[in-house]
C-alpha cells in the first residue's frame, strides 16, 4: 500500500510540475516567441498590437500546488532515470579511433570475431584524418561491440526457451558508455567493465586462451558459454541460488562462492524441459499442499475415483471437491507422501517453475536425471528451505526447524528476496571448481553454436520471446 500510495503522490506531483511548466512557458517573454525576438531564427520581425495591460497575478502553479500538498520533506524528491542518453554518434580523435581499432582487433579473446565490426572500413577512414565519416564509422563499431559484449551475440531467435530479461542494457547505455569512452580516451577500459562478474567468465576466457586454434569444435563451444554469461545479468547479486540445469545441480552462492549444493532432478527433454528463468525467491512454502493439474484429476480419472473412494483419498492425503458444474479439483494435503515433499520455494512466475523437494529420493542418485515436467526436484530439500528463511529474515533456526516440523502448511516470506537463476551452461565449473564439459540434454547448443558461423545479426530484438510454457508438473516416478 506504502508503494501505490507514493506512486500517487509521484504521479500529482508531476502532473502538476509539468502543468506549471508549460504555464511558465506561455508566461514568458514575449520577445523570445515571436518573429524577429532574440531567439527567433525565421524571417523579418512583424510588429504587434500593444500588449495588455498585467492583471493581478494569480497563485502561481508552484503554490496552488503546496497548498493542495505540503511539503512533508525538507530535501526535493528528484526521480531517475529519465535523462536522456547521450547521442550513438559522437566525434572521435583520431587517437581514440586507433584505440579503438587495437580493441577490435583483440576482441577475439572475449570469444567475438573482429570481422563483426567493420574494422577495415575503419581503417581505412583513419588514413584520412579527423571527419564526419569517422565519427560515424567508429561510433558504429564501438556501439556494436557494446552490445554484444553486454547483451550477447546470439540472436534472441537462438536461445530456446530463453526467458531471462537482462537488465544491464539500462544500466549501462550504451550513448552514455560511448560518451565516456571518447572523453576519458580510455576504450579498452570502458568495454572491460562489461564483462560478466561471475567467475566462470574469466575461467572460460583462460581456457579459450589456451586452446589451440586447430581445436575449432572446442574453442566454438567455449565461446557459445561465454556469449551464455552475457545473457544474464553482469552482476548476479551478493546472495543467491544458481542451477545449471545439465550439471543437475544447484548451488547457494554467496559473493560468488559456494556455500552449499544440491543434487537436482529437471525437466524431460521435449515440452516439459526445464526452461531458463531468471525469478525472486519471495518465500518458503513448509508442508506445502498440491493442487493436482487436471491432466490427471480428470485425464487420468483421479477426480472421479477421489470422490468415489473417500477412504483410500484420505489414506493419500487427497481431497476432492465437485462444483455445480461437475468441475473437480483435488488438492494433496501436507504430509509424507506429499507430490511436494516437504517445502517449495515460492518464485512467481508465468511458467509456474519453482523449486521442491520430493518423496522420490531415490532418483537423486541416478547419474542422470532429466525426468520431471518441468519443476526442478532438490535434494535435502528441507535443509535448503530453513536455510534460505533464515538468510531471507523470514524465520529465525528455531521457528523454522518448529515451523517445518509441524505438519501444518505454512508459507514464511522472506524480507530479504535472494534471486534464483535457472541457466543451462555445457562448458562450466563443476561443484568442485574444475572445468567440465555436459551433456546437452535438450539440443541447445546447435543454434547457438550456428549463430557464431553467420554475420552478426544488426538490429536485432533484444526481448525474449513471449511464448509462457506453463508446465503442469504431474510428480509422478518415470
Amino acid at each position: 500500500m506504502k508503494h501505490s500510495a507514493g506512486r500517487l503522490a509521484c504521479g500529482i506531483a508531476a502532473a502538476a510540475l509539468l502543468a506549471g511548466s508549460a504555464v511558465a512557458q506561455t508566461q514568458g517573454s514575449r520577445e523570445d516567441m515571436i518573429p524577429g525576438g532574440e531567439n527567433w531564427t525565421g524571417p523579418a520581425r512583424v510588429e504587434l498590437p500593444p500588449a495588455r495591460p498585467t492583471p493581478t497575478p494569480a497563485p502561481t502553479p508552484s503554490e496552488t500546488f503546496d497548498a493542495a500538498f505540503p511539503r512533508m520533506i525538507s530535501e526535493p524528491v528528484v526521480q531517475g532515470g529519465l535523462e536522456l542518453p547521450a547521442p550513438l554518434v559522437q566525434p572521435w580523435t583520431i587517437t581514440n579511433a586507433t584505440k579503438l581499432v587495437a580493441a577490435i582487433e583483440g576482441i577475439g579473446a572475449e570469444g567475438l570475431d573482429p570481422a563483426d565490426y567493420d574494422l577495415q572500413p575503419l581503417k581505412v577512414a583513419l588514413t584520412s584524418g579527423p571527419s564526419e565519416e569517422l565519427d560515424a564509422l567508429a561510433s558504429q563499431s564501438f556501439v556494436w561491440l557494446v552490445e554484444d559484449l553486454r547483451d550477447g551475440r546470439t540472436p534472441m531467435d537462438a536461445r530456446e526457451q530463453w526467458f531471462v530479461v537482462d537488465p544491464d542494457r539500462e544500466t549501462f547505455r550504451t550513448g552514455d558508455l560511448l560518451a565516456e569512452a571518447v572523453a576519458s580516451g580510455d576504450i579498452a577500459a570502458t568495454l572491460d567493465k562489461l564483462a560478466p562478474t561471475h567467475p566462470d567468465y574469466a575461467r572460460l576466457r583462460d581456457a579459450l586462451a589456451t586452446t589451440p586454434e586447430s581445436e575449432a569444435d572446442k574453442r566454438k563451444l567455449i565461446r557459445a558459454n561465454m556469449d551464455r554469461w552475457r545473457w544474464l545479468a553482469r552482476d548476479l547479486g551478493s546472495q543467491y541460488l544458481i542451477t545449471n540445469v545439465p550439471e543437475f545441480q544447484l548451488r547457494l552462492t554467496v559473493k560468488d562462492r559456494i556455500i552449499s549444493t544440491y543434487r537436482t532432478v529437471v525437466g524431460k527433454p521435449g515440452r516439459t524441459a526445464t526452461p531458463q528463468l531468471a525469478e525472486m525467491v519471495e518465500g518458503v512454502v513448509f508442508n506445502p499442499t498440491w493442487t493436482v493439474p487436471q491432466s490427471i484429476v480428470k485425464g487420468e480419472g483421479l477426480g472421479a475415483k477421489v470422490l468415489a473412494n473417500p477412504a483410500w483419498a484420505k489414506r493419500n492425503g487427497y481431497v476432492g471437491t465437485k462444483g455445480a458444474n461437475g468441475y473437480i479439483t483435488v488438492v494433496q494435503q501436507p504430509g509424507p507422501g506429499n507430490s511436494l515433499g516437504q517445502m517449495k520455494l515460492e518464485m512467481p512466475n508465468p511458467h509456474a517453475i519453482f523449486f521442491h523437494d520430493t518423496p522420490s529420493r531415490h532418483l537423486f542418485a541416478n547419474d542422470s536425471r532429466a525426468l520431471s515436467h518441468g519443476c526442478i526436484r532438490t535434494e535435502r530439500a528441507l535443509e535448503l528451505a530453513i536455510t534460505m528463511a533464515i538468510l531471507g529474515k523470514g524465520a529465525s533456526k528455531d521457528e523454522a526447524v518448529a515451523i517445518s516440523t509441524s505438519g501444518k502448511y505454512t508459507k514464511v516470506m522472506l524480507e530479504k528476496q535472494l534471486p534464483a537463476y535457472i541457466t543451462y551452461f555445457t562448458m562450466a565449473s563443476d561443484i568442485n571448481g574444475e572445468m567440465a564439459t555436459f551433456k546437452d540434454i535438450y539440443g541447445r547448443d546447435a543454434p547457438v553454436l550456428a549463430s557464431l558461423d553467420k554475420p552478426r545479426v544488426r538490429n536485432r530484438s533484444i526481448l525474449p520471446t513471449d511464448e509462457v510454457i506453463v508446465i503442469e508438473d504431474d510428480l509422478q516416478d518415470s
